[in-house]
């Protein structure tokens, strides 16, 4: 027989599950909670609670919390709540004292025998296998490298923890697990990134998909419906049950700053997992629902649902801005993360009934956070019903995913006429959208391709989409992909359009690294990874979705291209100092800081409907540092473009993206003294020279 369990009234702080010597406090905080119960668990699938302890609201509540102390738990010891109170679904009130609800603020969760199937019923009273870890947070950190935390000569990096080495061709120990992505940094560092950004790490549900989809026996593999905010996600761990999912991140980290590289968490607040009115209880719906969700003001019992994903956070409430920021600060403070991407931050400006606020309090506690102080708060600008804040996110320093970016140069590459002064604009750093209110180049986060949409290759490979593995007869992903399949759709065996097909994206990747802000990579588009046209891979949790290693080798052309392309923008501060171009003389240079151009010198064809063209100069910061000129020429025809003349430097090729290699880039020791005055830029072609004082000879 099990000793009975000795407990004590327990403390109110710290929330969570904190484990000492001596036990572990348990703390929940309900505001409308009536009653409550621990129920412990001694492993991920056991069927029933070792002891369930009932919690006495004079000992063990203080204000809005419940809390106990249990005497001899060690880390490992799984445990679960069960909350009564009231349950009005027309005020917006659900308690279930049924069901077994996660702590919202566990720093370990398991999903070993989860059923959300069986946690939607409400008469459901079973154990739904979804379960909170104690854990011991301990971890040594001596030795580790610190990040610096502005972003100004960063290029980032998005990648899948899980799908990045599932593949059988990764070769690693434990695949898609946060000790597998560890074993693929010295890959990160030849490729010469300075930040990974990780799509979502915190623990979400893997059963959220519709039904039609897990049909086919797909599941969430993207991540993006969260139920656990301060746990890993279990699946990316080698022994979640152990409770040590955090050490596991820990270890990542640690060795990620080790290599140089810079952690960004993609993290999403706007909803959770527990989806609408159908949904399932996990943790927020039967503990505070009426404060944690947007509930219609008419009807309580349905939520308004701004990110189509059935439910938004209530994000401006009082106890939900803590909850949050308190999450990114443990984050940072505990797990030493170095910044954040706020997945659909639209939702972070919104009040009660979804009203738009001019001064939302979340966008500004984060910022205001004295431990978040100067890490990278990078926005999803916009939500899922129209709101779009790219250039006008509220707040002083927050960097925004530049959507207007993507969308403006993805159509210039692709052919589209009359784009050369908005494109001109975008490259400059965007200053008509955030010189205004103070913000600077690095609050740009420039991209071509992300983890949603067309991966690089599909992009120039497929005019639409095509998502029929998804499950959803293809109604689901953008129709606005602004691709272009250079002439078929898909595979092709046709050698023409294959190496048309590099080019372009050769092209899109050139204006990237050209580009002042923060260049941001979809992991595996530098060896042309494909999703066979499919732009909404949130349920392929397969080789549709992984990194295929063997691609190392099929496509070193663009792998290598990307190489040089990164390291072209690291030997050249004028492209990715942290302040907008002026036109004004560089005093070590006597040349204006930018000029632009067309296919004549100074005449950037502005006006020019028809235009496809589009050449610039950026003079060198500092005495010694190369001169760039860039030529883009998306028309269908070559051209003689004019060249500036360089008093005491002479101009070589670079970067000629219509050239097979090793000619497509060639780094400084192996660049020969190109031409003087003019230079023929073949048809949808970049080139890029470099002026320097002396420049090798190829006799």
């Amino acid at each position: 027989m099990t000793p009975p369990l000795r407990t004590r009234e327990g403390s109110r702080y710290p929330p969570g599950a904190t484990f000492t010597p001596e036990g572990v406090n348990f703390s929940i905080s309900s505001p409308g909670a009536t009653g409550a119960e621990l129920l412990l668990y001694e492993t991920a699938d056991s069927p029933r609670p070792f002891a369930v302890v009932a919690l006495d609201p004079e000992r063990n509540r203080t204000h809005l919390a419940w809390h106990v102390f249990v005497e001899g738990l060690a880390p490992g010891t799984h445990y679960c709540w069960r909350l009564d109170g009231p349950s009005d679904r027309s005020a917006g009130a659900c308690f279930n004292p049924r069901k077994e609800l996660v702590d919202p603020r566990a720093r370990g969760v398991t999903d070993a025998v989860w059923s959300r199937e069986r946690a939607t019923d409400p008469g459901d009273a079973g154990a739904c296998g979804l379960r909170s870890v104690v854990c011991d947070l301990s971890f040594h950190w001596a030795g580790e490298r610190p990040i610096a935390r502005g972003l100004e000569g960063a290029v980032i990096y998005e990648l899948h923890v899980g799908g990045f080495t599932r593949h059988a061709s990764a070769a690693v120990a434990a695949p898609g697990t946060f000790g597998a992505l560890a074993q693929k940094i010295p890959y990160l560092q030849r490729l010469g990134i300075t930040h990974v950004e990780l799509m979502p790490v915190m623990g979400f549900d893997e059963q959220s998909v519709p039904s039609a989809v897990a049909a086919r026996g797909l599941r969430n593999y993207w991540g993006y419906n969260t139920h656990s905010f301060w746990s890993p996600h279990p699946r990316y761990a080698g022994a979640p049950e152990q409770g040590r999912a955090a050490a596991e991140f820990k270890e990542l980290v640690r060795a990620l700053h080790a290599a140089g590289i810079g952690v960004i968490l993609d993290v999403v607040f706007n909803h959770t997992a527990e989806g609408g009115s159908d949904g399932p209880w996990i943790n927020f719906r039967g503990i505070a629902n009426e404060v944690f969700y947007l509930l219609h003001p008419q009807d309580r019992s349905r939520y308004l649902d701004f990110t189509g994903c059935g439910n938004t956070v209530n994000c401006n409430h009082p106890v939900v801005t803590s909850f949050i920021v308190q999450c990114l600060e443990y984050w940072v403070e505990e797990m030493h993360v170095d910044g954040f991407r706020f997945d659909l931050a639209g939702v972070f400006t919104r009040g009660e009934g979804g009203a738009v606020l001019s001064a939302p309090p979340l966008p500004w506690s984060i910022e205001l956070s004295r431990s978040l102080a100067g890490i990278p708060l990078i926005a999803e600008a916009w939500d899922a019903v129209g709101l779009y804040q790219v250039g006008a996110f509220p707040g002083s320093r927050w960097a925004e995913w530049n959507g207007a970016y993507r969308d403006s140069v993805r159509r210039f590459v692709r052919g589209d006429p009359g784009l050369t002064g908005v494109v001109a604009s975008r490259i400059a750093g965007s200053s008509d959208l955030y010189a205004a209110d103070g913000r600077l180049p690095c609050d740009s986060i420039n991209f071509i391709t992300c983890h949603d949409g067309f991966t690089l290759a599909d992009l120039v490979s497929y005019n639409g989409k095509h998502n029929e593995a998804n499950g959803e007869d293809n109604r689901d992903g953008s129709d606005a992909n602004l691709s272009w399949n250079c002439g078929v759709e898909g595979a092709t065996a046709d050698s023409a359009i294959l190496a048309l097909r590099r080019r372009q994206a050769k092209n899109l990747l050139t204006v990237l690294m050209l580009s002042r802000g923060v260049p941001m990579l979809c992991a595996g588009d530098e060896v042309l990874r494909t999703q066979r046209g499919n732009n909404n891979a949130y349920c392929q949790d397969n080789e549709i979705s992984w990194f295929d290693w063997r691609r190392l080798e099929s496509e070193r052309e663009m792998l290598e291209f990307t190489r040089g392309m990164l390291a072209f923008s690291r030997r050249h501060r004028s492209l990715t100092v942290n302040r907008f171009y002026h036109g004004r003389i560089v005093p070590e240079r006597g040349i204006p800081d930018i000029a632009w151009h067309g296919e004549r010198l100074h005449q950037p064809p502005w006006n020019d409907p028809g235009a496809r063209v589009l050449a610039f100069t950026v003079a060198g910061l500092a005495r010694g540092e190369a001169d760039v000129h860039a030529i883009l020429n998306m028309s269908e025809r070559a051209i003689e473009a004019e060249l500036p003349e360089l008093v005491g430097r002479a101009w070589a090729v670079a970067v000629d993206t219509a050239q097979p290699p090793p000619r497509d880039i060639v780094p400084p020791e192996n660049q020969a003294p190109g031409p003087a005055r003019t230079c023929r830029v073949a048809a949808r072609s970049a080139l890029v020279l470099e002026g320097r004082v002396t420049v090798k000879s190829d006799r």
